[in-house]
């Protein structure tokens, strides 16, 4: 069947940018002469910024509010998504290939506005996109399937012919149990979760080379 439209999550699906993720929650909060309780990192990882905010404030008694908290943290990985942040093998080719066949693409992210833009735009690849939906923007991390729901009205193809291309677990349980086909694209960071993305996905590509649409 013909794809139509390609909802893309960013970080470890387009983006080789998870690890600047890691232990990022932790480094916040020892910065300002907190302790991390245990088991936060894989809280976070299920969190948009603004819940790791809203948690943040109500789990250690943060005083700034959330849009501090949030320019806070993003200055402390906002160079990265500037200059350094690498694409995904295959992915500009794959983005190419989709163009040329006329398939619709908007990015469906937990990212900051401002970071998705600076990265896709160093990379050479903001043209391929209609728009960019962000968790912040629609007020509800990837626990709650409205970023894809908006994705998908946004396009305006059929469902049956949309894809979702997502590297995290819970997003795809979001998704998937919404009605969404999703393609699970491997990240070293949720390799645990391998065989579970598996079950759940479509297919499941170790790159975009893999992908048979």
């Amino acid at each position: 069947m013909k794809l139509e439209a390609a909802i893309f999550d960013l970080d470890g699906t387009l983006l080789d940018s998870m690890p600047i993720w890691q232990g990022l929650g932790e480094n916040y909060l020892l910065q300002k002469k907190l302790q991390p309780a245990p088991g936060l990192q894989d809280a976070l990882k299920k969190m948009s910024l603004q819940q790791a905010a809203q948690h943040f404030r109500a789990a250690y008694g943060l005083h700034e509010d959330e849009e501090t908290i949030i320019g806070e943290i993003e200055m402390l990985i906002a160079d990265l998504y500037r200059y350094e942040v690498p694409l995904k093998a295959g992915a500009a080719e794959y983005l190419q290939t989709l163009q040329e066949q006329n398939v619709k693409m908007c990015i469906a992210t937990a990212t900051e506005r401002n970071l998705a833009e600076s990265a896709l735009e160093r990379l050479g690849i903001r043209e391929y996109f209609s728009t960019i939906l962000t968790s912040s923007e629609v007020k509800t991390g990837k626990d709650n399937p409205l970023i894809f729901q908006r994705a998908f009205e946004q396009l305006g193809a059929p469902l049956t012919k949309t894809v979702i291309f997502e590297d995290a677990l819970h997003a795809i349980e979001t998704a998937t149990s919404a009605g969404f086909r999703v393609v699970g694209v491997y990240d070293e960071t949720a390799a645990q979760d391998k065989e579970r993305i598996k079950a759940l996905t479509e297919q499941y590509i170790y790159s975009f080379s893999d992908w048979k649409g």
